[in-house]
């Protein structure tokens, strides 16, 4: 039967409660991770607390001696354990840190090392793990005009690994992001929710990233702030004025005149009736009418000297 227990602790069978406590101290000091750096010290004092933990109780130590580490880690049953037997499966807290407080009563155990007055810096008993972060996780925000020139709450749910309170395990729970979108934002507008990834032991959760798309409007093309609307008209139209009308994002109808004569690259602006502006949305950008002018497809004789005859006295 193995005695590793006794082992690690550098004693033998009969070793008293005495000699056991001796051993830890020698040995924890020696070992903890302050203080040695060498490779396999971390290890070496996770299992120093283990078989004091262990061997420092009664219970434990007379089902140890008895089944060795199997039977204790396997549970002994209650007819074979006795009064003193520890019955029930015994596993390791796995925190040598706790065991090592527990047995120095909070006080320095340091003392008889270092004469400075400096505090003591108890560093970690795991390997020093760097952390690192994740890389973002991207996704589109598909957003209306009309979202985007009033502006929404948009609710997300998403779903996560998060981390469970012993440390170690991890369960997936689902979230709610909340997204007040603001008047006037543009295309690609990004929308950082920190840490808001997977949890995980050794790393830093990832930013999820919500990236707004816009989607396509019926009426309206958005340029920067402003917004295009595009419309056929008649070469009577172009050449002798009317009057459209039009009806905003925010429900009201404007009655627009158009007494110039509408050519190819002629632009109706009208002002302030765009997209509200990022950074102030009580500015707008302006409104911008293009023009399709639909010329006939066909003239009578009739029809081509009326146009000859009022275009010679416009021109003549």
């Amino acid at each position: 039967m193995s005695w590793g227990y006794y082992e690690t602790l550098e004693i033998n069978r009969n070793a008293t409660d005495a000699d056991i406590k001796k051993a830890y101290r020698r040995l924890a000091l020696k070992f903890h991770p302050s203080k040695n750096r060498e490779p396999g010290s971390v290890e070496k004092f996770i299992q120093l607390g283990e078989a004091y933990d262990v061997l420092s109780d009664p219970r434990k130590k007379a089902t140890y001696d008895k089944f060795g580490e199997v039977g204790l880690k396997s549970g002994v049953p209650a007819e074979f354990g006795g009064a003193e037997a520890w019955s029930s499966k015994y596993v390791y807290h796995g925190n040598p840190d706790k065991t090592f407080r527990l047995f120095f009563g909070g006080d320095n155990p340091f003392a008889d090392f270092y004469t400075d007055e400096s505090p003591l810096q108890l560093c970690s008993l795991q390997p020093e793990v760097v952390k690192t972060q994740d890389a973002p996780i991207e996704r589109d925000l598909h957003l209306s005009l009309n979202d985007l020139f009033h502006g929404c709450i948009k609710k997300i749910k998403i779903s996560r690994r998060v981390m469970n309170e012993d440390g170690h395990t991890s369960s997936i729970k689902d979230k709610i992001l909340t997204i007040e979108v603001k008047p006037g934002w543009t295309e690609g507008t990004r929308i950082i929710f920190s840490k808001e990834g997977d949890q995980g032991p050794n790393c830093i959760p990832a930013d999820i990233v919500f990236i707004v798309r816009q989607k396509s409007h019926p009426l309206f093309r958005r340029q920067r702030n402003d917004l295009i609307y595009k419309t056929k008209i008649s070469l009577e139209m172009a050449l002798t004025g009317f009057s459209m009308d039009v009806q905003t994002l925010d429900g009201r109808l404007l009655s627009i005149p158009v007494n110039d004569i509408v050519h190819p690259t002629y632009e109706k602006v009208v002002t302030g009736e765009g997209m509200p502006l990022p950074q102030d949305p009580s500015q707008r950008g302006n409104l911008v009418i293009a023009f399709d002018v639909q010329f006939p497809v066909k003239l009578s004789a009739e029809s081509k000297h009326l146009i000859k005859y009022a275009l010679g006295l416009q021109y003549g």
